[in-house]
């Protein structure tokens, strides 16, 4: 099989759930490499926000494709590959759509199979020169079935919870360990055994583990798998 998906251009994706530190992996690959990065979580956040700004229920499917297919975003990454800027309908939502209750409403709008696609061809396009790196749940198994690398990024779900509780306690923000683990439990539930596009590893995904890994031993794991391949 080509290295190459259909549209002639090179994809890495980073699948696994959330907390594992996909994000971050994937922004500092893309800058590594020189790539361009797709957050596809953002765009399931951003619909489910944009629900929510628009007073549309979580149950309105119709409502729920029309915001995907008509989603006024721009993701904007620093040149330092430091940090993405979000953009939904002109405001900057980049810390809005990261918060625990928009992520929950997220993985609910994800379960949605007329959501999916209509956000399937917009998350396509982003493949383009030089190359993408991907960061999702269902990148390696639907959207980019033809990736030349594909990764499956995980880690326990007390270290992901802790993970979280730390990076909200470093932003000043009142979080609960207890609470966030319960979360964290329930929405792998949800993404792992919904009917469309469930979270799981691809065949011919490399299985990393970062419970005990330090995120420059991910990214240094990554890089070499890419070299393997040929990408770097």
């Amino acid at each position: 099989m080509s290295s190459r998906n259909t549209h002639g251009q090179l994809v890495i994706t980073v699948d696994g759930p959330s907390g594992s530190g996909k994000g971050t992996i994937c922004r500092l690959l893309a800058h590594k490499l020189g790539w361009v990065l797709l957050d596809s979580g953002a765009l399931y956040r951003l619909t489910a926000l944009a629900a929510s700004n628009h007073g549309v229920e979580l149950d309105d499917v119709e409502a729920l494709q029309v915001l995907a297919e008509h989603l006024d975003v721009r993701f904007v990454t620093d040149r330092h590959g430091e940090g993405t800027q979000v953009l939904l309908e002109g405001e900057d939502v980049t810390h809005a759509i990261r918060s625990e209750q928009v992520g929950n409403h997220a993985s609910k709008v994800a379960s949605i199979g007329p959501v999916r696609q209509a956000l399937l061809r917009r998350q396509r396009d982003f493949a383009t020169e030089p190359g993408l790196v991907a960061d999702g749940r269902d990148m390696g198994t639907v959207v980019f079935p033809e990736a030349a690398l594909k990764i499956y990024l995980d880690a326990s779900a007390e270290v992901r919870a802790e993970r979280r509780y730390k990076q909200l306690i470093d932003k000043g923000l009142s979080a609960s360990l207890e609470g966030i683990l319960h979360d964290i439990k329930a929405r792998d539930e949800r993404d792992m055994n919904r009917e469309v596009a469930p979270l799981r590893p691809t065949q011919g995904a490399v299985m990393l583990d970062s419970t005990t890994l330090s995120i420059e031993d991910v990214l240094t794991k990554v890089l070499e798998e890419a070299r393997h391949k040929g990408l770097r």
